[in-house]
């Protein structure tokens, strides 16, 4: 337990850090600064967009995982989704998905209902989580170094895969996805369906 350490790492450099090597990875973003990082580092018809599904992220991210097996598959998203999703470790570690990497930005706070602290910042410790519940490989990152190590990993290693990457609070410009769950739907449908 590292809650004594503060989160210092910048979350959009961290974002765009990932993204950069994603090549045809599927990408699936949290509610909220996810979903707006993601999309500032450039939009692409292979990111799914979870504007308000809290606490769904990490098992959308399991269920392209499992119907796509032969793809990366990346879920970006917020300790507040995450801590909403804690049984979601459970099935990924017992489905356990090749190509699923999860990475949770944490600040330790509920960004988008008032910036009230979270579990994290009390103690809780998503890295242990996921090794207890069967993912191959899982760490909590608070420098550069540790995620310029852990970019490889993200990208290439066998999954399930869980990084914590603690970033400080920073609300940065919001730049927004298309907000129509629809045609996000369709968007990314399509896309699957030209590069399968």
């Amino acid at each position: 337990m590292n809650k004594h350490k503060k989160p210092t790492l910048d979350r959009r450099a961290v974002v765009a850090a990932i993204l950069k090597q994603r090549g045809d990875a599927l990408v699936v973003a949290g509610l909220g600064a996810p979903c707006f990082d993601v999309m500032a580092c450039g939009d692409n018809p292979l990111n799914f967009y979870t504007w308000g599904a809290m606490g769904g992220t990490a098992m959308i991210g399991l269920g392209l995982a499992l119907a796509q097996p032969k793809r990366r598959v990346l879920v970006i998203t917020g300790d507040g989704d995450m801590l909403m999703a804690m049984g979601s470790f459970a099935t990924i570690g017992a489905k356990q998905p090749k190509n699923l990497a999860i990475i949770v930005m944490d600040n330790e706070h509920y960004g988008e209902t008032g910036m009230q602290q979270t579990h994290t910042q009390l103690g809780t410790e998503f890295a242990g989580v996921a090794k207890a519940t069967g993912f191959r490989a899982a760490g909590t990152i608070y420098t550069d170094a540790q995620l310029k190590a852990w970019l490889p990993r993200i990208h290439r290693e066998r999954g399930p895969i869980f990084v914590g990457a603690k970033v400080a609070i920073d609300r940065g410009e919001f730049i927004l996805p298309p907000r129509d769950g629809t045609e996000l739907k369709l968007r990314f449908q399509q896309a699957l369906q030209k590069a399968s």
